[in-house]
C-alpha cells in the first residue's frame, strides 16, 4: 500500500516536527512581529502628533492609561518630592550603562506621579555619581508620557542610594511611602529638573514587517517540503518503498561460484555477471 510510509515512526516524527513548526510560523511568530510593527507605527504617530502640538495639561490624559497615551507631551505643575526618590539601575542609553533618576512629583491637583528626570554614566564603572537635586518649589514642567514597566522586584538601598531595577511606581510608592500613580512621565530636554534629557526613539518603521513575512514564508516552505517529499514517496519506488535485494558484489559471486563449481567454470560465470552489471549500469 502507497500509503503505508506515512505510519512508520520516522515519518511520523517529520511530520509531527513540521506542523508544529508551521503552526508556531502562524499563530505565534507571525501575530508578534505583526504586532511588534503596529506598536511601533502607533509610536511614530504618536510622537509625529506630539511634536508639532503644544503641550496638554496632565489632567487631561490623567484619567486613561498611560499605554494609550504613550508619548503624549504634558504638563505638569507641581513638587518634586525628592525624599521619595530613585535610581534606576542596568539601564543603556545610547549604547552604553546608564542609571535613570525617578522622582515623585505631586500634582497641584494633590495627585502623585512619577518622573523620570533623565540619566547619569556610572562613576568608576559601577558607582551612580553625585547629580543635581530636583528644583525646590512648585514648578512646571513639560515631560512625555510613559507606559511602565512590569519588573515588580522590590527597592534596595546601595552607596547610600534608594536603586530599583525598573521604572516601575509601584515599586517606587512602595519604598518611599507614597501613592504613586500608574507608568510614568519621561521629562523632556531643558526642563526645570531634567539631568541629561532620554533621547526620543527614531521614527523609522524597523524590520518587523519583513521579518513576519519572512515567519509566512518558512511556514509554507515547511508545509511545502513536506506535501513534496510525500508525493515523492508515494510514486513508484521512492526512497521509503519496500527494501530492493542487495546486488551481489562481484568478489561474492567469485566465492560462490568457486564453491560450487569450480574455479574455472566460477571465473566464467563471474566475467558474465559482470558484464550484465555493466550493461544494466549503461
Amino acid at each position: 500500500m502507497r500509503f503505508r510510509f506515512l505510519l512508520r515512526p520516522g515519518w511520523l516524527a517529520l511530520t509531527l516536527a513540521v506542523w508544529v513548526f508551521a503552526g508556531a510560523c502562524f499563530t505565534m511568530l507571525m501575530p508578534w512581529q505583526f504586532g511588534r510593527n503596529d506598536e511601533r507605527v502607533a509610536q511614530n504617530n504618536a510622537l509625529s502628533t506630539a511634536m508639532k502640538s503644544d503641550p496638554v495639561p496632565v489632567g487631561t490624559v490623567l484619567d486613561r492609561p498611560n499605554a494609550e497615551v504613550e508619548w503624549h507631551k504634558v504638563a505638569l505643575t507641581g513638587k518634586f518630592l525628592p525624599e521619595g526618590e530613585a535610581v534606576a539601575r542596568l539601564r543603556t542609553v545610547q549604547g552604553e550603562a546608564a542609571f535613570e533618576v525617578l522622582t515623585p512629583f505631586r500634582l497641584d491637583s494633590g495627585q502623585t506621579v512619577l518622573v523620570d528626570r533623565g540619566y547619569l554614566r556610572p562613576a568608576s564603572g559601577v558607582s551612580v555619581p553625585d547629580f543635581a537635586a530636583a528644583p525646590t518649589g512648585e514648578v512646571t514642567t513639560v515631560a512625555w508620557v510613559r507606559a511602565g514597566e512590569n519588573d515588580d522586584r522590590d527597592a534596595f538601598t546601595e552607596d547610600g542610594r534608594r536603586q530599583v531595577y525598573a521604572i516601575n511606581s509601584a515599586v517606587v510608592g512602595r519604598a518611599a511611602g507614597l501613592d504613586i500613580r500608574p507608568g510614568y512621565f519621561q521629562l523632556s530636554e531643558g526642563q526645570p529638573g531634567v539631568l541629561d534629557s532620554l533621547p526620543l526613539p527614531r521614527m523609522e518603521s524597523g524590520p518587523f514587517f519583513s521579518y513576519a513575512l519572512q515567519w509566512i514564508a518558512f511556514g509554507v516552505m515547511a508545509i511545502g517540503g513536506w506535501a513534496y517529499f510525500s508525493w515523492r514517496e508515494i510514486q513508484p519506488g521512492g526512497a521509503l518503498a519496500e527494501p530492493r535485494p542487495k546486488r551481489k558484489s562481484v568478489a561474492e559471486m567469485l566465492a560462490e561460484d568457486e564453491a560450487g563449481t569450480g574455479s574455472g567454470a566460477g571465473s566464467g560465470s563471474v566475467l558474465a555477471a559482470s558484464g550484465e552489471q555493466r550493461q544494466g549500469g549503461r
